[in-house]
């Protein structure tokens, strides 16, 4: 229930820290009309114009330290398709100061627009607090693949689940009408991260949504391939799946469970 994960405030970053991506349908391609991006935030576009734009976001230092806020706003014009990824995973670096670490993307996408929004996973090392809202907004005919997913930390240091704090809010819109709002709330605070009830042997937690006319095809391939898996005591991944509509499906994991996600290739290969 969102009632019970409470919403933590993110700063709005002054001119540092904001970046932004506009992508157009110009002359029978995707391109990239405008592009800007202000320290901490780097976005590169390694494919700028063709069938789909290809963006990359990044940052000065490979993570955010104590105190960062960042934004990311991202428009896909009519008929355009858009392709965003990351550098790496996002390191959420250790807080001696408690200072939190926050970040917002909002992304426009027009109608018969394409967008397949598809980061690294979220890495949180131990003392860290990190907090994400995500906002989506689909016109008309347009279609939307996110993938949202954080890891347990640097396990390989000893580092499990150490994190302080992190929570996310997810919420998606289409023709005006919101068609999902997904939260997460985890608090060292409230009881050991690793237990056996809360995350437990996992260390991966993940989202995957489908949505759009667009993709129609896809998303029930998806829930047909996820229904047949079985599920049992030492199952890795226990993914939900219900519909949420044409051309729709949600694969989202409580903070007990992992997802193992299908890659975001077999969406965007037709249209990359």
């Amino acid at each position: 229930m969102l009632s019970s994960c409470p919403e933590v405030p993110i700063e709005t970053p002054s001119i540092a820290g904001r970046a932004s991506l506009v992508v157009e349908r110009v002359a029978g391609q995707s391109a990239v009309v405008s592009l800007q991006a202000h320290s901490p935030m780097k976005v590169l576009a390694p494919v700028s114009r063709g069938v789909s734009v290809w963006a990359c976001t990044s940052s000065f230092g490979g993570g955010m330290v104590a105190g960062d806020q960042t934004e990311l706003e991202i428009q896909v014009g009519e008929g355009a398709r858009c392709h965003v990824t990351s550098q790496a995973s996002t390191k959420i670096y250790r807080n001696p100061k408690g200072l939190p670490c926050g970040h917002v993307t909002r992304a426009a996408v027009g109608p018969r627009g394409l967008l397949s929004y598809v980061p690294d996973p979220v890495q949180t090392f131990a003392g860290a607090r990190y907090a994400q809202r995500q906002e989506f907004d689909l016109a008309e005919g347009a279609g939307l693949v996110l993938v949202d997913w954080f890891g347990s930390g640097r396990a390989a240091c000893g580092e499990r689940w150490a994190f302080e704090h992190y929570s996310s809010r997810t919420r998606v819109r289409s023709e005006g009408q919101p068609r999902l709002m997904d939260a997460i709330h985890l608090d060292g605070g409230e009881g050991a991260l690793e237990g056996r009830h809360r995350l437990g042997r996992f260390n991966c937690v993940a989202m995957l949504l489908v949505m759009g006319i667009p993709f129609e095809a896809d998303a029930a391939r998806c829930v047909e391939e996820v229904g047949q898996r079985p599920v049992g005591r030492s199952t890795s991944a226990c993914p939900v799946t219900p519909p949420f509509g044409s051309g729709a499906t949600r694969s989202s994991m409580s903070p007990a469970v992992c997802a193992r996600t299908i890659p975001s290739s077999r969406f965007t290969s037709s249209w990359t």
